[in-house]
């Protein structure tokens, strides 16, 4: 313990305005040595103090009003809290003995209000302490325009917390402009303009503020450090051969497309699905912020980072259950679908995944979005998404293999493939096979075109789909509603027409007509076409005629 620290607040003896917490003239310590001369009416002590709340993606103002009033010792917080923040009267009584000061041995009462909103986690710990240290008297100060935020541990330190980001905007929006977080969380919580961010290792650092003796520097606003971009990135110029395949990947991510990848083990699907994020477009701020805010409210954020600002690329074992895909529990938590926002979800191995989670997926691919009830409240969180597809065409994964002869039984092979729905498989906008390759393009020792080039075609291409629909709620091609396919995907005359055969002999849905629609218009664009042309149908046709080879046989 720094006996100076302890020294320096035990002394504290500011005056105390009585039922406000704040400092005002007049007024000697109130202490346990002579509490006893006082009557029950000026026992009583009141303090309140500023923090946040958070439910989803949902943010709100918590007050945090301390009260200490005769009567047998006892620690209750109320407002509806869950059982973190119940055990936070353990762990604030403990910081505050071991930081040296009294712990009031009185009945004390945490209010945590709104008292008809769940509050849950650790982050309430610092506003606990400053409350009761005031509502005490061991502690003057005017906290009226700060908001606390942290966990604390048995000695005082201040720990990272979850959800800082969208609390911190959130504080912003109310008028709010001077926050303290946890140091770990000060990088992320700098991205906010227009607030000044206070980070804090202990409750000293808080205190002496508060105190004016030792003011803490704000931190400085962050843009981006780019402390989320990996080093080394996979890139397409290790891929040997399939150049049908990295065409195909080309226009997914040009238009933001789901793509199915069908091909025999050691193919390279998901060697080609892993570089699929090296040739994204770059992450705007608002993407960045979106996405960094649900990492910040699931965990999932890493110590001192600010903006995520690589592409998400999520990989869930396919053992992952449906609220483990979609989010979920008792109080409703971001699911891989939502942490791959503005980025790829990929489900190596598909027909292994539960029929449940992926069928759960259907209604969020079309809607950007997802929605969770829980007895608790509900959440919506995003989840505008390209997903990403791979799978063996049989159980033994050697159907149409050229030197390999598929060993399934009769009937196996459609009992594998029929655990992909027609409707999930509908909602996939290209797929493609991925044939094995040969030795003479395994042993060439030629790189194929590195990832950076072929993502100047995919940016040339988004640039053009964001100035086309701009003033509308999509931001690519694969984004687009029906009333947006029939403004936007004008088609000549001998591409309407090859569609039509399409259509009649492939038996395809108003979805499927919509999609083909999508993907062309996204070929199109890369090569700066106004209109689709016939050849770009065909193209379109072509990503869409595979499951007809597998799922009709």
């Amino acid at each position: 313990m720094n006996k100076e620290k302890t020294e320096e607040y035990s002394t504290i003896s500011l005056p105390y305005c009585k039922g406000s917490g704040t400092a005002c003239g007049g007024g000697d310590k109130i202490t346990s040595r002579n509490r006893k001369n006082l009557t029950k009416e000026d026992e009583r002590m009141f303090a309140k103090v500023n923090s946040m709340g958070i439910f989803g993606m949902e943010v709100f103002p918590v007050s945090v009003e301390a009260d200490i009033s005769s009567g047998l010792p006892r620690f209750d917080v109320v407002g509806l809290p869950d059982s973190a923040v119940s055990k936070s009267r353990n762990r604030v009584h403990s910081a505050i003995k071991n930081s040296g000061f009294d712990f009031p041995v009185s009945r004390i009462t945490v209010n945590l209000a709104p008292a008809d909103r769940r509050k849950e986690g650790p982050l309430y710990d610092l506003a606990m302490f400053v409350a009761l240290l005031m509502a005490s008297e061991q502690l003057r100060a005017d906290t009226d325009g700060y908001i606390f935020l942290g966990e604390l541990s048995l000695d005082g330190k201040v720990r990272r917390v979850n959800g800082v980001l969208p609390m911190v905007i959130g504080a912003c929006q109310s008028g709010v402009s001077k926050i303290f977080v946890p140091s770990e969380n000060a990088n992320e919580a700098s991205v906010v303009e227009g607030v000044e961010i206070y980070p804090v290792d202990d409750v000293f650092a808080v205190l002496n503020h508060l105190k004016g003796s030792k003011p803490i520097e704000p931190a400085k606003p962050i843009k981006s450090d780019g402390t989320e971009i990996i080093d080394y990135m996979p890139d397409f110029a290790d891929v040997k051969g399939q150049f049908e395949a990295k065409r195909a990947l080309e226009v997914a991510a040009a238009g933001g497309h789901n793509t199915l990848m069908i091909g025999s083990p050691g193919s390279g699907k998901s060697m080609l699905a892993k570089r699929i994020p090296s040739i994204l477009p770059s992450m705007t701020f608002e993407e960045s912020l979106e996405t960094t805010k649900i990492y910040s409210i699931s965990g999932a954020l890493k110590n001192n980072s600010s903006l995520i600002t690589q592409r998400p690329f999520r990989a869930p074992h396919h053992t992952v259950s449906s609220i483990g895909l979609a989010g979920g529990g008792a109080i409703p938590k971001p699911g891989e679908i939502s942490l791959a926002h503005n980025g790829v979800l990929f489900l190596d191995e598909l027909p292994e995944f539960s029929r449940q989670a992926m069928e759960m997926m259907r209604q969020p691919l079309e809607d950007g979005k997802i929605t969770i009830s829980r007895a608790s409240g509900t959440s919506t969180y995003p989840c505008s998404i390209m997903l990403v597809c791979a799978m063996n065409p049989c159980p033994c994964g050697y159907y149409g293999h050229p030197t390999r002869e598929c060993t399934c039984r009769d009937g196996a092979a459609a009992k594998y493939l029929s655990k992909i729905s027609g409707p999930l498989l509908d909602r996939i906008d290209i797929h493609i096979e991925v044939p094995p390759v040969d030795f003479e393009k395994l042993a060439d020792e030629h790189r194929g075109e590195p990832s950076s080039e072929i993502k100047k075609r995919v940016e040339a291409a988004r640039k053009i789909q964001q100035n086309r629909l701009s003033g509308t709620s999509a931001n690519c091609n694969a984004q687009m509603n029906a009333a947006m396919t029939r403004e936007f995907c004008k088609a000549s005359d001998a591409a309407m027409k090859m569609l039509q055969v399409a259509f009649d002999r492939l038996g395809l849905s108003a979805r499927a007509y919509d999609k083909i629609l999508r993907v062309a218009r996204t070929v199109a664009d890369l090569d700066n076409s106004a209109i689709i042309e016939a050849s770009h149908i065909a193209e379109a046709i072509q990503y869409r005629s595979l499951d007809r080879k597998f799922w009709t046989r």
